[in-house]
């Protein structure tokens, strides 16, 4: 397997505990992390993970822009990693 492909594993559950974590801190009142910090992850190769974590914990499903945008960019992510990756998916 390439590092390619660990890569993308690694950004994804990275990025799935992220948004876990953020839940739970919203669900407590703590100090939240950044939706720059959320997108960020995602651009870095994550939305697949993001996307996933919001259908899970139903975390930031009601803004638009996680809602549309965070599917399209996991779609984006996958494709790019078939292109680059080969058979990695």
């Amino acid at each position: 397997m390439s590092i390619i492909f660990f890569y993308f594993i690694a950004i994804n559950f990275t990025t799935y505990v992220v948004m876990g974590n953020d839940k739970k801190k919203a669900r407590e009142n703590r100090y939240r992390t950044s939706e720059r910090t959320l997108w960020l992850l995602a651009l870095a190769g994550g939305a697949p993970g993001g996307y996933t974590a919001m259908q899970a914990y139903r975390h930031k499903t009601r803004h638009s822009s996680f809602k549309y945008g965070m599917p399209v960019l996991a779609v984006i992510d996958l494709v790019v990693l078939a292109m680059i990756g080969g058979t990695a998916i």
